[in-house]
């Protein structure tokens, strides 16, 4: 795939609703690509705007940094591509203290677990994740 643009850690926070410095912590920590470049200063694309804006709304819904990283990584490089957060069909339950990543393919939902993703029997309360990027009224 074709990444799109390019920008700085400071415009993807803008969009994103987060510093620049928190854009550059994800890259390093592999919650999203700098797509244009992997040198300093890192540039990215807005399909990377897309992966900052969905990682920032999971962490708002109380998700875990670690069940980010370990979505990302099961996910990257198969059949959802380079961006996967924002090319997979996720949830997140909101039935539970702690919320859960869900992924939801051919009428089956998974909930990503310890021991990598498992198929929920029973389908909690979901939340869909979709891209939204942030906006301040003037």
């Amino acid at each position: 795939m074709v990444a799109h643009g390019r920008l700085l850690a400071g415009e993807v926070g803008e969009l994103a609703g987060v510093s620049g410095n928190t854009i550059g912590q994800w890259a390093r920590w592999g919650y999203i690509r700098s797509s244009q470049s992997e040198g300093e200063p890192r540039v990215y694309s807005v399909e990377d705007v897309a992966e900052a804006a969905i990682v920032a709304d999971l962490l708002a819904r109380g998700v875990r940094h670690a069940d980010i990283r370990r979505t990302v990584q099961r996910l990257r490089g198969g059949r959802y591509g380079a961006w996967p957060l924002s090319e997979a069909r996720l949830a997140v339950t909101s039935d539970e203290a702690r919320p859960r990543i869900v992924l939801r393919e051919n009428g089956t939902a998974w909930a990503l677990g310890r021991r990598g993703w498992q198929q929920l029997v029973v389908l909690p309360e979901l939340d869909e994740v979709r891209l939204r990027f942030r906006h301040e009224v003037s």
